[in-house]
């Protein structure tokens, strides 16, 4: 057997679990995607391991999936993290590998870059962390990392965001910074 396909295997029970949460989410929050059908959302999930091996993963770290958009064109759903708070499985890490590397002492376990590739995910672009605050609000007691476009990153710094005062701040840090309070969101594409 093929032990890099395995990795991304989860038992039966645990597919039929995560299944469950995801549908039960999925009926419980319409407003996020109107015009979607639980049993297309189903099915792709169903043949598509690896995903579904993904989105266990964003359930078990505290992100909460659920699915926020289908792009037509590529035919496939998106889902975000959508926890009230930055995911807590997540917290307290720095932005990526070359910040981790750069800290001499007090160095967090991981990076949310890391992370994400780990889990099979990408990380919200400050676009995307925008779209994903018109269903509700978001991180008003926490902050997210968020894509942090080459130009910053290549300076030393990173981007972050949350929602205070009815509004979607976007700060820098530097990359190596890391917070109890910090996390990082995610976004899958199924």
């Amino acid at each position: 057997m093929d032990t890099k396909t395995d990795k991304y295997e989860l038992l039966p029970k645990q597919r039929e679990d995560l299944l469950h949460v995801l549908k039960v989410r999925f009926e419980k929050n319409m407003n996020r995607h109107k015009s979607i059908d639980w049993n297309k959302v189903d099915a792709k999930l169903k043949v598509n391991h690896q995903k579904l091996w993904s989105l266990y993963r964003m359930e078990e770290t505290g992100g909460e999936p659920d699915v926020v958009g289908y792009d037509k064109i590529a035919d496939e759903f998106i889902f975000y993290d959508c926890s009230d708070e930055s995911p807590k499985g997540r917290r307290s890490v720095c932005y990526d590998q070359e910040a981790l590397d750069s800290r001499k002492e007090h160095k967090p376990k991981n990076s949310a870059v890391n992370m994400a590739q780990e889990m099979g995910i990408d990380l919200l672009t400050e676009g995307q962390y925008r779209e994903l605050q018109q269903h509700a609000k978001f991180d008003s007691k926490t902050s997210s990392w968020i894509k942090t476009p080459a130009e910053i990153r290549k300076l030393g710094g990173a981007i972050f965001a949350d929602f205070r005062y009815n509004q979607v701040f976007v700060y820098h840090n530097s990359a190596d910074s890391y917070y109890a309070a910090r996390g990082f969101r995610g976004s899958l594409k199924v």
